[in-house]
């Protein structure tokens, strides 16, 4: 089956239309000016005269050769000159001059020559005149009628799908599931998929249905439009994809009209596979009262229902759809008979990460040192987009040093680069700029350090990379899915880890632990209001600020999710935790005062502590190091 060609007419600015029809006239008159010269020039060169004076010239012995095409004559002269004249057509020359008095002794002393004028020659220099002006008037005319064709057809093309098409038979476009690396689960749904394309008879035979609409859910980067990709590689059918933005127009009735338009051409070339990315552009809930029932976004919605459901049910076609708000989708797109199959699309784990590694290393050089699975141990939250991103970077930075071969130590840089971006070599501290971010990022190293539920710290550094000035990173023990009271607790600590020590050791606060108090309160927000973990409040969700807008009296009215009271409650004690979290910090850093000293002007002379430098530091200080695995994730940057 070959692959479709769409043709795109696209309707020319009037100002640039004006510019081709001015350039036309431009043209036309230039050559019609050229024209006019040259043959006003090849008409008047000869001199014309009457056959008399032709004769008498004869009878005066000046005339040397007569030339004769049809009853033109052209006679050359002693001096070399040439003049015209003509003669009748029904006589002969000889006669004609015979009348006019040349003897044919006379004429017998000049050379007469007849050339016969060949049919096409003759017959093009008689049209030529009138046919080169007529051209041009033709060509200008085409030209203005191909401009206005063009508008009417981009008008009539206007309300018809923009979907792109993958054939099966493409092999450069054409992925299968060998090449998305994870994602098990998701695959194993979605290879009942691919069963039913290939072998629809098993299914029909014992009265199944497959699922006619397949939802792919899950964060950017997992790889959602990979796998509907696959799906048709693997079933070896057509695929159409379009993202939902693309039914929305400013005119309405023009999405609903694209949608009629892909759905006929996918059941035209059946069995195939419609796939529609962002689906919640077209997709949301409805009756918001925010358009009333011109809005084009839900005539779009309902058509898509109406083509889903099926007043004219069509078993081979699936349609997929990716979104990563599933939450906003409207309830009657999920009802089973439309999107009644959702498949979530989880970030990778470390084997599934080290198999994505290996995918986008496929072409790439390595040299000897490299080790996939230390690099896939120390991304964790990475998605299969930040692991392609992480190769790619690793690649440029090893070009970049004019090496042939990418080593492991530019795929750490290449973690620290996608994670907080580039070092930031200008950015040069002052001394005592360099002294007050080393306590900082102390503050947060010892800290993490000290109490229990915090992840072990991997390496401290006062370079400043991307906005941060400086960072610690942290990493945990083990991937975690489910996080505890304490382990919450004990991260806020360390985040005020090194907004404690400034105030400690200087006196005073800078502008550093702006984000580290964000993050921290972030999370004291969440533990009171989402995660239930307030002992005041207790289990009550009050995540959401407020509810669905409703519209009264033509106004969109906001529902309060809780009441001031709560509200005041809730800010109690998202402070009462963040009190706590800064008395906890103050308290080891007081204790291991001595220990802060002496790391901080360790860090504020060497820049970077890896693991084992700080955990030897930590030794000398008496401070016992937590017990870190081998390859361990990066779990947390602390970025100030």
């Amino acid at each position: 089956m070959s692959k479709p060609k769409k043709t795109k007419n696209k309707l020319p600015p009037a100002g640039e239309l004006g510019g081709h029809i001015l350039t036309v006239l431009v043209l036309f008159m230039l050559l019609t000016a050229l024209y006019s010269v040259f043959s006003e020039k090849r008409e008047v060169a000869p001199e014309p005269i009457a056959i008399s004076e032709l004769a008498s010239d004869i009878r005066a012995g000046t005339v040397t050769a007569i030339v004769i095409e049809h009853e033109k004559l052209t006679a050359t002269y002693v001096d070399g000159s040439t003049k015209t004249s003509k003669k009748e057509l029904e006589s002969s020359l000889s006669q004609t001059l015979v009348n006019y008095g040349v003897t044919p002794e006379l004429l017998a002393d000049v050379e007469v020559t007849v050339q016969e004028p060949s049919g096409f020659a003759y017959w093009l220099q008689l049209l030529l005149p009138y046919l080169i002006p007529l051209f041009l008037v033709i060509l200008f005319f085409w030209f203005i009628s191909r401009q206005v064709r063009g508008s009417a057809m981009q008008a009539f093309s206007f309300g018809q799908s923009k979907a792109r098409i993958i054939d099966p038979e493409d092999t450069k476009q054409k992925v299968t599931f060998k090449d998305v690396a994870g994602a098990k689960e998701a695959k194993s749904e979605l290879a009942e998929i691919v069963d039913f394309l290939k072998n629809p008879q098993k299914f029909l035979d014992i009265g199944a249905r497959i699922p006619k609409g397949v939802l792919l859910m899950g964060g950017p980067g997992t790889g959602k439009t990979l796998l509907a990709r696959a799906v048709a590689g693997e079933a070896g059918v057509p695929f159409l994809y379009l993202s939902g933005s693309e039914f929305v127009e400013m005119f309405v009735g023009v999405g609903a009209s694209r949608v009629r338009d892909l759905f006929k051409m996918a059941k035209k070339i059946a069995p195939a596979i419609i796939f529609i990315d962002e689906i919640d552009a077209v997709g949301r809930h409805r009756g918001g009262g925010v358009g009333g029932g011109n809005d084009e976004r839900e005539q779009t919605l309902n058509q898509i229902l109406v083509e889903m459901d099926g007043f004219e049910p069509n078993e081979k076609v699936i349609i997929m759809a990716a979104t990563n708000r599933p939450d906003v989708l409207d309830t009657a797109l999920l009802r089973p008979g439309r999107f009644d199959r959702r498949v979530t699309i989880d970030l990778p784990d470390v084997n599934d990460r080290e198999a994505i590694l290996k995918i986008h290393a496929a072409k790439v050089p390595f040299a000897e040192d490299v080790v996939l699975r230390v690099l896939a141990e120390r991304t964790p939250g990475f998605s299969g987009a930040d692991l392609a991103n992480l190769m790619n970077e690793a690649s440029i930075l090893a070009a970049r040093e004019d090496r042939k071969h990418v080593s492991q130590y530019d795929l750490v840089r290449s973690v620290e680069k996608v994670m907080l971006g580039p070092e930031r070599k200008s950015h040069l501290l002052s001394e005592q700029e360099k002294e007050v971010t080393a306590y900082h990022e102390m503050g947060h190293a010892l800290v993490a350090s000290i109490l229990p539920e915090a992840d072990p710290v991997h390496k401290v550094t006062i370079i400043s990379r991307g906005r941060a000035a400086g960072y610690t990173l942290k990493l945990p023990l083990e991937e975690k899915r489910l996080r505890t009271r304490k382990h919450f607790l004990d991260d806020i600590a360390v985040s005020l880890g090194g907004y404690v020590a400034e105030k400690m050791i200087f006196g005073d606060l800078t502008t550093g632990p702006s984000n580290d108090i964000s993050v921290a309160t972030a999370i004291a927000r969440d533990m009171v209001s989402s995660f239930g973990m307030s002992e005041k409040i207790g289990p009550v969700d009050f995540g959401r600020e407020a509810s669905s807008p409703v519209v009264i009296g033509g106004k969109v009215m906001q529902n309060a999710a809780f009441s001031e009271t709560y509200a005041t409650v809730l800010d109690e004690e998202v402070s009462r935790i963040m009190r706590e979290g800064e008395a906890r910090a103050e308290e080891v850093l007081r204790t291991h005062r001595p220990a802060l000293d002496m790391m901080s002007k360790e860090l504020t002379k060497l820049e970077t502590l890896e693991r084992k430098e700080f955990e030897e530091l930590l030794i000398l200080n008496g401070i016992k190091p937590k017990k870190l695995p081998e390859g361990a994730a990066v779990g947390q940057v602390i970025t100030d």
